[in-house]
C-alpha cells in the first residue's frame, strides 16, 4: 500500500488542547491500518506563534519527531529548544505542549501510541 502525499487525509485545527493558532495534521497513516498500535500517525505543520497546547496522556503515549523549524516544547513544566532530527516523548501519566519558537513554520511527526497496544494476528 501506499498514499501519495496528496492523498492523505489534512485537516486544520483551531486553538488545539488550547494552545494558539492553527495546526495543520496531515495523516499518513489511518490508525485502522495501524494493526491496534495507536491511534494518531501525523506530520504537523505549526505557523510561527501558533501551538498545541499544555496537555497530558493516559493510556497512551506521544512521541514528536521534529522534521524542521524550532519547537519549544514543555515537559512536565520544563521547557526545552528542538530542532531537525530532535525528538520528545511523552509517557502516560505525563503532560507536554509544543510550539513554534521561530519564523519559519515547525513541521513535525507525532504519534500517539498505545502503553499497551492491541496485538493482531492472521
Amino acid at each position: 500500500m501506499y498514499i501519495k502525499k496528496e492523498d492523505q487525509a489534512a485537516t486544520v485545527w483551531q486553538t488545539v488542547m488550547g494552545g494558539k493558532g492553527e495546526i495543520l495534521s496531515r495523516i499518513f497513516l489511518d490508525p485502522k491500518d495501524a494493526a491496534g498500535a495507536g491511534r494518531l500517525f501525523a506530520v504537523n505543520t505549526i505557523a510561527p506563534g501558533c501551538s498545541i497546547g499544555y496537555h497530558s496522556h493516559e493510556g497512551e503515549f506521544e512521541v514528536y519527531y521534529i522534521l524542521s523549524g524550532t519547537a519549544k516544547i514543555v515537559d512536565e513544566g520544563e521547557e526545552y529548544l528542538l530542532h531537525a532530527g530532535d525528538m520528545m516523548q511523552c509517557k502516560s501519566g505525563h503532560a507536554h505542549s509544543i510550539e513554534n519558537a521561530g519564523e519559519a513554520p515547525l513541521e513535525h511527526i507525532a504519534l500517539i501510541l498505545y502503553e499497551n497496544p492491541a496485538h493482531v494476528t492472521d
